[in-house]
Order: C-alpha cells, then sequence, then structure tokens
C-alpha cells in the first residue's frame, strides 16, 4: 500500500516574523521598494502562501537619500483628489522628495502589495525614517543588501 504524503499548509500560529532594515542611501527607487514588498509579503520565505499574511517587518532608513533614474524628477506626478470640483491637486516627485521623502518610498511599496485587506495589513510593517535613527534598534533588525 502505498503511503500518501500530505501537503504542508501554514497556519497562522506557525508564523515566525524578523525584522530587516533597508539603508536607501544611493539605492533606485523601484529597486528598494521591490525587495521591501517582497519581505512584507513573504515572499522570501519557503513556506509563502498567498492567501496568509506571513511577512516581517521592514525598516527603511535614509529616505531623503534615494536616487531615480531618468527624467522622473519633473515628470512622475503625485496625484490628489478631494473629490470637490476642482480638487484634483498635482505633486512632482522632486517636491514630494523635499517635502515627505518617507511618504515617497511607502507609495511605491504600497503599489507592490496585494490591493486588498491582505495588502493594507501588510504596509503596516513598513516603517520609512528621513534620517539614519530609528526607534527600533531593540528589534535587532537584519541588514538588507539591493
Amino acid at each position: 500500500m502505498l503511503n500518501k504524503a500530505k501537503t504542508y499548509t501554514p497556519n497562522v500560529n506557525d508564523i515566525k516574523r524578523g525584522w530587516f532594515i533597508i539603508d536607501a542611501k544611493g539605492k533606485i527607487l523601484g529597486k528598494l521598494a521591490t525587495k521591501a514588498a517582497v519581505y512584507l509579503q513573504g515572499k522570501n520565505k519557503t513556506d509563502y502562501t498567498p492567501y496568509i499574511d506571513g511577512g516581517d517587518e521592514v525598516i527603511v532608513v535614509n529616505a531623503e537619500k534615494i536616487v531615480v533614474t531618468g527624467k522622473k524628477l519633473e515628470q512622475k506626478m503625485y496625484k490628489r483628489y478631494s473629490g470637490y470640483p476642482g480638487g484634483l491637486k498635482e505633486t512632482p516627485l522632486e517636491e514630494m522628495l523635499k517635502r515627505k521623502p518617507e511618504e515617497v518610498i511607502r507609495l511605491a511599496v504600497k503599489g507592490m502589495l496585494p490591493k486588498n485587506r491582505l495588502g493594507s495589513r501588510m504596509i503596516v510593517r513598513l516603517k520609512v525614517y528621513k534620517g539614519e535613527a530609528h526607534p527600533h534598534k531593540s528589534q535587532k533588525p537584519v541588514p538588507l543588501e539591493i
């Protein structure tokens, strides 16, 4: 008689979350966002399951020192709409990097996550900071290379 092997499906209780840190100094925005999204989703783990939130915590430091290629600084626009007539506001990437560099990285990563409740839970685990300092030293984050 054949011994049938059972397929292993991870449970919510089996999830072990790690802490990772990415230094954005001199890194390209898209490559950094891709790496962060992979770790937030848990795709770097062997027991990855698409419908389970099994990702890790990701910290990004030096957000103001990221690099963008091409003419994106002038051409890329961030749009927001108030809901009122004439309420569409556009902000170029160059201005966003001066004013809120953390938001630029957060929006880039958010665009690479699932567009559902699972994605909303994942983006909460992304911590982005403007300078070198961050309040998560006690978690002993592991540095990630891009």
